[in-house]
Order: structure tokens, then C-alpha cells, then sequence
């Protein structure tokens, strides 16, 4: 349905009266609503269907959020991952303060003995390295930490109490300990360009054990506290890969030719604020450019495809994965062995200075 209405639109708009007396109102609109905030805000009151689901996205994220915040019995690591990260920070700071920390601390070790029991109760819902890591950073805060203070005593007594000994390699470390590496630019470079959006494959099972390994090098980007608000949902069954491929507008042509999909999704409720509504989408495309390079070192290739905020879409893809509305797709990716006749596109980049700047006000 939604194809078929596509292709009378834009038969419409191939008609050339049409499509001038079409970019003439568009035109009119954009350039008298889109003058002020003011009119921009009168604009989408009267279209508020524009951007709802991500508006009650956000706001079911939140609700969420502190839902799983309230809930004693469940522990959904978020909120030690911040807090955790945040002690990381402070500790690295220069001049470091003497005392730090101190409104949060109770509720970080709060956390933290929730998910140390859990642990205890059900070792394969928590991630050990997770906490391995959580314990590590708070001895290395209490360490740091010599002058009295309330709150930091009773988190301080109430850590102690749990007798965990930690091996202390997961703490903040100095520069000069990262692990050396003999890759050059002249080699990143050429990754770079090797890296393609390839839409033709061998039709050929892809090996999750490669995947995971692609993975292990995506979990490393950068994320905002750490909370890495994403999951890669995968799929390498045929029939399921033929669906969930032929969703999405941008791989119409060839989405019968994929043998693996992957829909990266954003988890809303991992914010307690509307401030912080982006983030999923700067945290899983850095995660995502980071994983199509390991890709391209184990042999597989992939293309991204664009997901619109278009709600005949949206929802389709909701009730295909079972997602709940604060799960925000942010892209798909098509991976596989690169049939080696199928061509690629060439895209050439901007040039340098048409991109980057230095000191500019405007």
C-alpha cells in the first residue's frame, strides 16, 4: 500500500505544473512559519502529529526510567553505569577535590549492592566484567577520599560490608598504559575508502562468531556515561531477514538479496531527561561506523539504510520487533560477503574546506 502510494505521488509530481504548483505552496509555508519560533510553534501545534511518537517516546523513556529506578527487586544497570562513569571522571580531574561525589555516592553503592545480589542470585543476568568493573572504580574512590564526611562514611561502611575483593584493573588509568598499537593513518585511510555501502551479496551464511567479533570493537565508542543506550537486534533467518529487509524505503531494489539484517535501536529509558533525547542517535552511529569497520577486517561488507521518522513505517517495524515506544530505531545494516561483479557507488566526498573550519564565530 504504502509503496503503491509513493509511485502516484510521484507520477503527480512528475507532472510539471503540478510539481512547480506543489514546491510553490511548500515554499510559502516554509518561508513564513519557518521565520520565527513563534510561527514554527503555531505550525506544529496544528500538525502535532509530526513528531508524536517521538514525543511520547521520550516521555515514556522517562517514565521508565524512574520506574526502574523505584523498583528495588530489578536492575537494569543504567543507572550504576552513570554513576559509576561519573566517579570515574571526578576522579581524574585535575586539580582533583579532596571530597567529591557526595550527593550521589549513597545512591551509586545502592545500586551497586543490587546488582553485586543479583549476581549472587541469578550470575547470568549480570554482566561480571560490569561489576567487576563498578567494584574497582568505588575502592579506587574510597581510596582516594581521606577526609570525613557523612554520606561518603556510610557508603564507605555499607561497600566494606559486602567483602568483595577486587583485582583493581578495571580503575582509571594514566595515559601512558593504553595498550600500544602499530596501526597507521596511511591504513585507517585505506579502511576508510575500502569501506563501502555494498547492496550486493554472495548469498552465503555470515558467521555470527565474526559478528560478535565486529561487536567486541563497536561496544568501544564513546557513549555518554557510558550507558551505551543501544542494541543491535540481528537476524540471519531467511524469512525474517525478507520482512524485516523489506520495511524500510531505502532498500527497496534489493532487500531480497540480504543475508543479514541487523535494526540498531535506541533505549529512551535510559534518560531521566527530554535534554538527553539525542543521545541514542550520536551513541549508536558512533557504535555502528566503529562496527562496519570491523566488518570490513573480517572479510563481511554492509551498507546502512536510512530509517525515516515516518509513522506508516514506525509502526510497522514496532509490531515486527515487538518494541516497545520508547525503542527508537535508528538505523538499519545489511551485512554480508560482497558479491565481487556487484558494483558500488563511487559517492564522492566534500572537499576539506567545505566541511571543516577553525575559530569560526558564524
Amino acid at each position: 500500500m504504502l509503496n503503491r502510494i509513493k509511485r502516484i505521488v510521484y507520477a503527480l509530481l512528475a507532472v510539471p505544473w503540478i510539481r512547480r504548483t506543489y514546491e510553490a505552496a511548500n515554499t510559502a509555508v516554509l518561508e513564513t512559519f519557518g521565520s520565527s519560533r513563534i510561527l514554527t510553534h503555531v505550525l506544529y501545534f496544528l500538525a502535532f502529529l509530526t513528531f508524536n511518537r517521538e514525543q511520547a517516546a521520550v516521555l515514556r523513556g522517562r517514565r521508565d526510567y524512574y520506574r526502574n529506578k523505584r523498583r528495588g527487586e530489578r536492575m537494569t544497570r543504567v543507572e550504576l553505569r552513570r554513576n559509576v562513569h561519573r566517579l570515574e571522571k571526578a576522579l581524574l580531574m585535575r586539580p582533583r577535590r579532596a571530597v567529591f561525589a557526595t550527593d550521589y555516592i549513597g545512591e551509586t553503592i545502592e545500586f551497586y549492592q543490587r546488582a553485586h545480589a543479583q549476581c549472587l542470585v541469578d550470575p547470568e543476568s549480570m554482566d561480571p566484567g560490569e561489576i567487576a568493573w563498578a567494584r574497582d572504580v568505588l575502592s579506587a574512590y574510597f581510596s582516594a577520599i581521606q577526609e570525613p564526611h557523612p554520606a561518603v562514611d556510610a557508603a564507605r561502611t555499607s561497600f566494606g560490608s559486602l567483602a568483595v575483593a577486587g583485582t583493581g584493573d578495571r580503575r582509571p588509568f594514566v595515559r601512558r598504559e593504553s595498550p600500544e598499537t602499530d596501526i597507521s593513518y596511511d591504513q585507517l585511510l585505506t579502511l576508510a575508502h575500502r569501506r563501502r555501502s555494498v547492496r550486493w551479496f554472495e548469498q552465503r551464511e555470515v558467521p555470527r562468531g565474526l559478528v560478535d567479533q565486529a561487536l567486541m570493537v563497536a561496544r568501544q565508542a564513546p557513549t555518554a556515561c557510558n550507558r551505551m543506550p543501544y542494541e543491535y537486534r540481528i537476524f540471519d533467518d531467511p524469512e525474517m531477514v525478507r520482512r524485516i529487509a523489506a520495511i524500510p524505503f531505502g532498500a527497496a531494489g534489493y532487500h531480497e538479496n540480504i543475508p543479514m539484517i541487523i535494526v540498531v535501536v535506541g533505549k529512551l529509558e535510559a534518560y531521566f531527561s527530554p535534554r538527553d533525547r539525542h543521545a541514542i542517535y550520536v551513541d549508536a552511529s558512533l557504535s555502528a561506523m566503529s562496527f562496519m569497520f570491523a566488518l570490513e577486517t573480517l572479510g563481511l561488507s554492509s551498507s546502512v539504510i536510512n530509517w525515516p521518522d515516518f509513522e506508516p513505517l514506525e509502526a510497522k517495524m514496532q509490531k515486527a520487533l515487538g518494541l516497545g515506544l520508547p525503542d527508537r530505531v535508528v538505523m538499519l545494516i545489511a551485512v554480508g560477503y560482497a558479491d565481487p561483479d556487484g558494483v558500488v557507488a563511487y559517492s564522492q566526498k566534500k572537499e576539506l574546506d567545505t566541511f571543516r573550519s577553525y575559530n569560526a564565530a558564524s
